[in-house]
């Protein structure tokens, strides 16, 4: 199967993610004398949903003879990690990608529903701050200072871009970000303020990544918290702030995820496959 991934971070992939989810998808394909489908149900993740949409959509053009899918092997979603794994646990769906470890309360949630699971690292990404590209002012920031911006107590009194640094602008701070049920807002808030689920609730959250780049991309007093792959196919319009965590400024990219200079917001990325689907590539008669 060939794997695209466009702009993305380019992760790099687990062997046995595209083995397994290859064999997943086939063993769940009746045979051709069959007129019905079983199409495996993939949700989760907005941040790990490219990677899985390239390898789905892929796999549906093959399936269909090299044509338009009539019938789709995968049905994906995106409904953010911590919906996504509600279902799964319930078994609603077969695969749920995240962008956090699987918590301890979905796993209990999964064992009381019978819901075994194989955890497979698939890459890792880079939480990236953003302003708009035409901003001139914000080049860098520190850890002290997005926590600043994004603790609880910043609610209605952090409002000002020169409130968090001296020689910043005395401009609107309007900010953007991940909703409650993203496994980036979990990872963040965990990050950067200290305690997961802890950050102001005045600020402009969605579970679509897309919406919040267009919006800071049209904002000039912008400020977000993305996915990096989000931040990479919209260069012209984003600019990436580098983090200083005491150890210098440190842009998003590729390398310093890779040697493990852009701390503390780099991250892994997994995907969950239910061993009940994968239990049916034993059963499969192919």
């Amino acid at each position: 199967m060939k794997i695209v991934t466009k702009n993305l971070l380019q992760p790099i992939f687990s062997l046995t993610f595209l083995v397994g989810l290859s064999a997943l998808v086939s063993s769940c394909q009746p045979s051709q004398s069959k007129e019905t489908t079983t199409a495996i149900k993939i949700d989760g993740s907005d941040t790990v949903y490219p990677i899985t949409q390239e390898v789905s959509n892929d796999y549906n053009f093959q399936k269909n003879n090299g044509k338009s899918p009539s019938v789709k092997a995968i049905e994906l979603n995106s409904s953010g990690t911590s919906s996504g794994f509600k279902k799964f646990c319930l078994g609603e769906t077969d695969i749920n990608n995240a962008s956090r470890p699987i918590h301890t309360h979905e796993i209990k949630e999964c064992n009381q529903n019978n819901v075994t699971f194989l955890e497979l690292p698939i890459g890792f990404d880079a939480i990236t701050m953003v302003v708009n590209a035409q901003n001139n002012w914000a080049q860098d920031i520190t850890l002290a200072e997005i926590r600043k911006i994004w603790e609880p107590s910043a609610q209605g009194k952090i409002t000002t871009w020169n409130q968090i640094r001296s020689t910043w602008p005395n401009k609107p701070l309007n900010l953007y970000g991940p909703d409650k049920d993203s496994g980036t807002f979990d990872y963040f808030t965990q990050i950067a303020v200290g305690q997961e689920g802890a950050i102001r609730k005045d600020y402009k959250a969605d579970k679509n990544y897309k919406i919040i780049e267009s919006k800071v991309s049209s904002d000039i007093n912008a400020l977000a918290v993305i996915p990096y792959a989000y931040y990479n196919s919209n260069k012209d319009t984003l600019k990436a702030l580098s983090v200083n965590s005491g150890t210098g400024a440190v842009m998003p990219s590729r390398t310093s995820v890779k040697w493990g200079k852009y701390r503390p917001f780099s991250r892994p990325l997994f995907i969950y496959v239910s061993y009940k689907s994968l239990r049916q590539i034993l059963e499969s008669d192919w």
